[in-house]
């Protein structure tokens, strides 16, 4: 399926954004580069201005932006698994919180975790109401075990030209592995699969 269109045939979508980061270390030596990436989507906010107690119209087609923005995020990490995700959006000044939150329901999340290869833990969340080009730091965890300590990240997503006033960007985030140099210890990746 063309996740991309069925997007574009619920939403009023303005435009596509992505960002990847590859670190390489973090002081200490070289070693697998840790993968991050962010995707996001801007779409015309149907509730702007006005207070409706019934936000139906931005959650019930939700599944097809989990699944675009999953499959995008995926493919940023160049064939690496996911093993880290978060999900997140901006409100722009018209409109509320909540209409991010509309958005990024079950509706939606499952979605994300099938693109994504799975995922048995909640996925970590932010949401907010900001001007265009206002930043929104995307929380990273395991996919699988919430207190996996490794993978506790973050990503910083921007889009500068929105989420205009009548508008709501929605974003995910995906990473290919722990933290670089991670060394606090915690419950571990290992610790998962001998659990299973």
């Amino acid at each position: 399926m063309d996740h991309t269109a069925e997007v574009e045939k619920h939403y009023d979508v303005r435009g596509w954004y992505s960002t990847v980061q590859e670190i390489r270390h973090d002081g200490g030596e070289i070693g697998e580069p840790l993968i991050k990436a962010a995707v996001g989507v801007v779409i015309r906010n149907p509730f702007v201005g006005k207070y409706q107690a019934d936000l139906s119209a931005l959650t019930a087609p939700s599944a097809s932006i989990g699944h675009a923005l999953g499959e995008r995020a995926a493919a940023l990490l160049g064939g690496r698994a996911v093993e880290s995700y978060g999900k997140g959006g901006i409100a722009g000044v018209g409109g509320e919180q909540e209409h991010v939150v509309a958005c990024v329901t079950t509706e939606f999340g499952n979605p994300l975790r099938e693109e994504v290869g799975g995922g048995e833990a909640w996925i970590s969340s932010v949401s907010k109401v900001g001007s265009a080009g206002t930043s929104i730091d995307i929380p990273l965890a395991h996919k699988d075990e919430l207190y996996i300590r490794s993978h506790y990240d973050a990503i910083t997503f921007c889009v500068p030209d929105g989420p205009r006033p009548d508008e709501i960007l929605i974003c995910v985030a995906v990473a290919s592995g722990p933290r670089v140099h991670e060394r606090v210890g915690g419950k571990t990746v290992a610790d998962l699969a001998t659990a299973k």
